[in-house]
């Protein structure tokens, strides 16, 4: 038997990618990713471009790049997070290989063995992997119909000596769609600062709003360079490129340039090229608005499929924007099982153990992706995952 590392012995796979293992199954309707609808994808767009690039620039494109990035990419990213009032100053800002890679980054950079890193509760599967892997020790907050609960962050933070990192998904938040306003937002600044901590803000929904008005990242409110910003092309352009970005203060970013050279040396150039190219010749910010309202129409069926079938009972989210929604049915109900006979009727969801901090922490709450099916497999999914609730008598 294999004696594993402390640092990976008890991570578990994340819910998310083992449950596309069973998508090839014929008939069965996914609510578990974490993807844009693929009639969203520029596939055309994209193909030309490769083409052109193959033909006219070989070199630059198959050849090494800097682990920095492709500059034009990262001339372009600070456009346009400048356009929403995230400015440069004394930050700098990196390609990485997904918005996931600029997490990893991070605590690569910051953390040591036992440091605390606050997280909502619940979180990300991806960003508590990480920070289960540099065994860092996990500081729950739990979270409100507004974002995370404030005054309990400043408990945690003024109870507990050792923590660096606040980590937040303000805006559409993964996995319950929650958007933290602007007051909670100043309010989490103030407090990180009043303990000297920093604030992970991984932002990459932000911009796949179809309802509601916009709220200014925490990022754009940061004089102190104590916020690190991660984002992603994955979720407006493609997911399968790999291309995401981390805009950190100067000192923090030349760090996370060298972890990333001991980690995959550069994100692949090519990948780079394509994203660069489609904004330098499409119109960008018309595809993320195409693929905000489809994905608002699709979420706005789902809620209406949910009104309809599931008991009143059953609490849901009502996200503004990005691709999921929450379910809760309340105690007694184990989610990892009740994910599970959905599974065994063709319906994949994502359980809401997985996105504890807590391992141990039992729930009845699951995750539902809306931007991946049609409009007849919500209804039809949703439906399903209702006969499966009546079992547990709700």
């Amino acid at each position: 038997m294999i004696k594993f590392s402390d640092r990976v012995s008890d991570l578990h796979p994340s819910a998310i990618r083992e449950s596309f293992k069973a998508l090839s199954r014929p008939g069965i309707i996914s609510f578990a990713g974490g993807m844009p609808a693929p009639e969203t994808y520029p596939n055309k767009q994209l193909a030309e471009i490769a083409s052109d690039m193959l033909i006219q620039s070989p070199v630059i494109a198959l050849q090494y790049g800097i682990t920095e990035g492709y500059a034009p990419l990262i001339e372009q990213t600070k456009r346009r997070l400048a356009a929403y009032g995230i400015k440069g100053d004394g930050n700098s800002l990196i390609i990485t290989s997904g918005g996931q890679q600029a997490i990893e980054l991070t605590v690569k950079a910051l953390i040591n063995e036992g440091d605390g890193i606050v997280c909502e509760n619940p979180s990300f599967i991806g960003a508590l992997n990480a920070f289960r892997s540099y065994n860092a020790k996990l500081y729950p907050v739990s979270m409100e119909h507004d974002g995370m609960n404030i005054d309990e962050l400043e408990n945690v933070l003024a109870g507990n000596s050792g923590i660096k990192l606040i980590y937040t998904i303000p805006t559409f938040q993964n996995p319950t769609g929650i958007t933290m306003p602007l007051e909670k937002r100043k309010k989490m600044l103030e407090v990180a600062k009043k303990y000297n901590v920093f604030i992970l803000e991984d932002n990459p929904y932000w911009e796949l709003r179809f309802a509601g008005e916009g709220v200014p990242a925490i990022k754009s409110m940061d004089n102190e360079n104590r916020v690190i910003y991660a984002g992603s092309y994955s979720k407006t352009i493609s997911p399968g490129l790999r291309v995401g970005f981390l805009y950190a203060d100067n000192e923090l970013a030349e760090k996370a340039v060298v972890c990333k050279q001991v980690s995959d040396v550069h994100t692949p150039v090519l990948s780079q090229m394509l994203i660069s190219e489609y904004i330098k010749r499409h119109d960008f910010d018309e595809q993320i608005k195409k693929s905000a309202k489809l994905n608002g129409e699709k979420c706005a069926f789902m809620q209406s499929c949910i009104d309809k079938y599931f008991p009143k009972s059953v609490m849901r989210t009502s996200p503004e924007g990005g691709l999921f929604l929450w379910c809760d049915l309340g105690e007694g109900v184990d989610s990892k099982e009740f994910a599970a006979k959905c599974l065994e009727r063709n319906v994949a969801i994502v359980s809401g153990a997985s996105a504890m901090p807590d391992i141990s922490q039992k729930t009845g709450a699951f995750r539902l992706n809306f931007s991946m099916a049609s409009g007849g497999s919500i209804e039809e999914g949703i439906k399903t995952i209702s006969e499966v609730i009546k079992e547990y008598g709700r």
